[in-house]
């Protein structure tokens, strides 16, 4: 089965949440927000579940904006969880460090 990792777009009105600003203690109000996940759907599909309330994120449900896949599309598809897994943990890592509020599991 394949995974996938995905980049979900914030509104920078996210920043306004309190557990947002506690995750993201040096973010950059001038980047955008970004919500990262991995999973066995594709992002397409997995960004409608959100926004629909199934197995969604609050703040993506509240805030999507859309899909960003100039940061994830070349990693997909995964062949294993794991590595989904670490590759979402690695991008979330990576987009912290530039300076973007950003939000994963």
């Amino acid at each position: 089965m394949p995974y996938y990792v995905y980049v979900i777009r914030l509104d920078n009105a996210v920043l306004q949440s309190r557990k947002f600003q506690r995750g993201n203690p040096e973010v950059n109000p001038c980047l955008s927000c970004l919500y990262v996940g991995q999973s066995c759907h594709p992002p397409e599909t997995r960004f409608w579940q959100h926004k629909t309330g199934y197995k969604g994120n609050r703040f993506v449900k509240d805030y999507g904006l859309g899909l960003c896949p100039q940061f994830y599309e070349r990693f997909n598809p995964i062949k294993t969880r794991r590595e989904a897994e670490r590759l979402e943990r690695m991008l979330t890592e990576r987009l912290r460090r530039k300076g973007h509020g950003v939000w994963s599991h």
